[in-house]
């Protein structure tokens, strides 16, 4: 089977797995993350975090996490800036930035569970509000690290509770400088080529779908994605691909690469078979 993946910096580890369940990796990179031009914002965040101006600290990504670090090291030690994150409740919403945390010693606050969207971010907040003063909201001043671009929904539902914000982005995402990978894979999709796709970001769908637009391919990327065996790594990325008008025919159990790669491998066969079964005899 041809499995096209669209990952950037994970591109060659998913590719191996790929290959290990059978199948033949098209890896066609849809999106790079950039530094942002300026630092500014990420470092007026450290410099107010040693001066105890936060409460909670919210890092949504592991690499979200490493740049304020390295933001943070230009102007301060590294043992400084880890003294002042534990000083406030530090908030991961998933196990990568957890790992980056567990490197520098900084103990989570909070567990939040899978599938590690920011609904259960929030639900975790609530529930550790309603539990402990220490937790509530209403007056908490909350930094949140960005990923490439906000969450106004999270944004939103955090001061609707009472919390003052204050966005810290860190980086944000671009087409790849090489569009020829995914320009191709978007006419194998558009010509049926393309047996899975397996998606981890939403930023994935949007771009691919950019880009098919801009080749005038946008519906026919649409209807080779509705032959394939398309799978979506969790609820965000989930719903980008139902903003397009599409469903997933899969999400893991757990929202991780591997268990992408593997469920999918298990049930692509079958699921394949039906689609081509049920267009063959339209």
């Amino acid at each position: 089977m041809q499995v096209l993946a669209l990952e950037s910096r994970r591109g060659s580890e998913l590719a191996k797995l790929i290959s290990a369940y059978g199948g033949q990796p098209v890896i066609a990179p849809a999106m790079r993350e950039i530094p942002l031009d300026s630092n500014s914002e990420a470092l007026q965040f450290v410099e107010r975090l040693l001066a105890g101006g936060f409460d909670i600290v919210i890092f949504l990504t592991g690499v979200g996490c490493r740049a304020i670090l390295e933001v943070a090291e230009t102007k301060y030690t590294r043992e400084e800036f880890i003294a002042a994150l534990r000083r406030v409740k530090v908030v991961p919403r998933g196990p990568k930035p957890v790992a980056v945390l567990r490197e520098l010693g900084v103990t989570p606050a909070l567990t939040v569970p899978e599938p590690n969207t920011w609904r259960e971010l929030l639900q975790t907040l609530d529930q550790a509000g309603n539990s402990s003063p220490e937790f509530h909201l209403r007056e908490a001043r909350i930094a949140l690290q960005e990923y490439g671009v906000s969450n106004p929904g999270l944004i939103e539902a955090l001061m609707e509770r009472g919390a003052s914000v204050t966005r810290v982005p860190v980086y944000r995402w671009a087409l790849p400088d090489d569009l020829a990978p995914l320009q191709s894979a978007i006419r194998d999709l558009a010509a049926e080529r393309i047996d899975v796709v397996l998606f981890t970001t939403g930023v994935q769908v949007a771009y691919l779908f950019q880009v098919a637009g801009e080749m005038k391919l946008e519906e026919a990327v649409r209807r080779g994605l509705s032959c394939a065996v398309t799978a979506s790594i969790g609820p965000t990325t989930t719903e980008e691909l139902q903003r397009q008008g599409l469903a997933p025919d899969l999400e893991p159990s757990h929202p991780k690469m591997g268990f992408l790669v593997k469920e999918t491998a298990e049930r692509a066969s079958e699921i394949l078979g039906t689609k081509r079964q049920g267009k063959a005899s339209v």
